[in-house]
């Protein structure tokens, strides 16, 4: 049974950072990924990274700020966001794919539960 879970999300103050981690069990995957939801918005990628790591691919949005990386040991992705702005307030998602990295939502087979980060100004 594939299971992701997310960890890490928070409250915090502009200009802080934070780290989000997924576990990911019960298969290997081609690609994982971070996508987030704010309200009333439509699900947007955030950053994705292969299956042997190294450089990921980031939304424009946060490129420079956040940062994707993958313990292969252990099988989890994290997110680490630093300048954290209150446009990035959104639940976030991780996500795995079988077959390929992309940068949509569609490219991805499963999801966690989501994890809440909200950033005051």
């Amino acid at each position: 049974q594939v299971q992701l879970v997310e960890s890490g999300g928070g409250l915090v103050q502009a200009g802080n950072s934070l780290r989000l981690s997924c576990a990911a069990s019960g298969r290997t995957f081609v690609a994982l990924a971070w996508f987030r939801q704010a309200p009333g918005k439509e699900r947007e990628f955030v950053a994705s990274i292969g299956a042997l790591g190294g450089n990921g691919y980031y939304a424009d949005n946060v490129k420079g700020r956040f940062t994707i990386s993958r313990d292969m040991a252990k099988n989890t992705v994290y997110l680490q966001m630093s300048s954290l702005i209150p446009e990035d307030t959104a639940v976030y998602y991780c996500a795995a794919a079988k077959l390929r990295v992309g940068f949509h939502y569609n490219d991805y087979n499963y999801w966690g539960q989501g994890t809440q980060v909200t950033v005051s100004s």
